[in-house]
């Protein structure tokens, strides 16, 4: 505030320098006096008539009419600027004396004028959010004011009621939703921003209407992240556990699994497991493991109490970040991609640094979802890469991600990194040229007849 008052006191002392400079300098002019402007002008106007009259262009008649406007007006404006006549000091007003009045009303007046209309709260460190608050407000009513006058504007209207719905207001948000009409159901999330509107105003109870909008805007954009999350809560509140659990692991599939917000949705997820009455043992019960994987003279019976007794050991350890890295594959090995997939998300830091791990889990997404490489998968798959570029299996992703989006070129390029880094020997080596093969094959086109 101090720095403020000292650039605005300092700012006030050279306007006033430079208002009083000019009374209380010198009274000797330069000797050029408005008269003698005048005339020149009037004499270079009248050699212009004179030229004109030379020329043919104005008639003698024209010209003696224009000539005597000329003189009238030059007589005009010689009387008007006749030099005043000094008074001896008789007047009150000396030059002196208006820079001295000058000096002392110019800081005043502007002292006034701030503190009518400047924000002198602005200035004040410790109330910043309330002239923040303040400033939004009239921005809010400035946008209201203007669709008064212009009221065809639904993206204005829609604008308006995100913001009525952030400051509170939550009537004026409903009314301004309404007005932006068939704009609302062209934006996903506007759609979201009515319904959570429309579910505050109905005691934070998703239903009816706003688990229409929110349907509506997971039709628009099926992997909104905000959209998934409504719709859990929406059919959590409906009493639709199994409803719910599903859009929120859909959720944790589609969401950094870094993110902070990892830890809530899988405990929303518990919680509507205990809430729907789900035994226990259907939580956490193990499919039965293909007897091929069976080694070392253990049954599937064996292998699956041994990854049982690790889940229930990693529930009481849940910084054992290899332990659930384990448990991921375990469960990934018995066909069960969901709670593999929960059970990586666990893996904390080794999901950001550990390029071998954010493979294995973008190949479990890209399994559970069919062999579609989208989302997700691509990003793990390009951060392994980042880490470790010649990674072999994020590289075999990679190519097979190319090779979907018809980029044989790209893909050919991922192959031939493979076949760089695998073992000599190594039965893959076939598989990996016969894949090139086949993508050059794509690329040349059919082959003529």
């Amino acid at each position: 505030m101090n720095v403020f008052i000292g650039i605005a006191a300092l700012m006030t002392l050279l306007v006033v320098a430079w208002l009083v400079y000019p009374l209380l300098r010198s009274k000797h002019g330069s000797g050029v006096s408005a008269d003698r402007l005048n005339i020149d002008i009037h004499r270079d106007q009248l050699k212009a008539l004179e030229v004109d009259l030379a020329r043919g262009v104005i008639s003698q008649q024209d010209f003696d009419s224009t000539r005597d406007e000329l003189q009238l007006r030059l007589l005009d404006d010689t009387e008007s600027y006749e030099a005043p006549q000094a008074h001896d000091g008789q007047s009150f007003l000396t030059p002196r004396r208006t820079a001295l009045a000058i000096a002392l009303l110019t800081p005043i007046l502007v002292l006034g004028i701030y503190l009518q209309l400047g924000t002198p709260a602005a200035i004040n460190p410790v109330a910043p959010d309330s002239v923040d608050q303040q400033r939004i407000n009239q921005m809010v009513d400035s946008l209201a004011a203007r669709l008064k006058t212009k009221p065809d504007d639904p993206k204005g209207w829609a604008m308006l009621a995100r913001s009525y719905r952030i400051l509170g207001r939550l009537d004026e948000a409903k009314q301004a939703f309404e007005k932006a009409g068939s704009y609302v159901h062209t934006d996903p999330d506007v759609l979201l921003d009515y319904a959570t509107t429309l579910g505050s105003l109905a005691g934070n109870k998703l239903e009816g209407q706003s688990a229409k909008l929110i349907e509506e805007a997971l039709k628009l954009s099926p992997e909104n992240p905000n959209a998934l999350m409504l719709s859990g809560v929406s059919a959590y509140q409906r009493t639709d556990y199994a409803g719910a659990i599903k859009q929120w692991e859909k959720l944790l599939s589609l969401i950094d699994p870094a993110s902070p917000d990892v830890q809530q949705i899988q405990a929303n997820i518990d919680d509507a497991r205990v809430k729907g009455k789900l035994p226990a043992d259907d939580a956490t019960k193990l499919p039965p493991v293909p007897a091929g994987v069976a080694a070392g003279g253990m049954t599937p019976d064996m292998i699956n109490q041994m990854v049982e007794r690790l889940a229930n050991r990693l529930k009481d350890n849940p910084n054992d970040y290899t332990g659930w890295a384990r448990l991921a594959n375990a469960y990934k090995v018995q066909g069960k991609l969901d709670e593999a997939a929960q059970a990586f998300v666990k893996t904390g830091p080794l999901l950001d640094t550990d390029a071998n791990m954010m493979s294995q889990y973008a190949d479990l997404l890209a399994t559970r979802a069919k062999g579609d490489f989208k989302g997700q998968p691509t990003t793990l798959i390009n951060k392994a890469l980042s880490i470790d570029p010649k990674q072999p299996n994020a590289l075999m992703m990679a190519a097979q991600a190319a090779y979907q989006a018809g980029n044989y070129a790209k893909a050919i390029g991922h192959w031939e990194i493979v076949l760089t880094v695998l073992p000599n020997g190594s039965t893959d080596i076939d598989q990996v040229k016969a894949e090139i093969a086949e993508a050059k094959g794509k690329m040349s086109g059919p082959a003529k007849p």
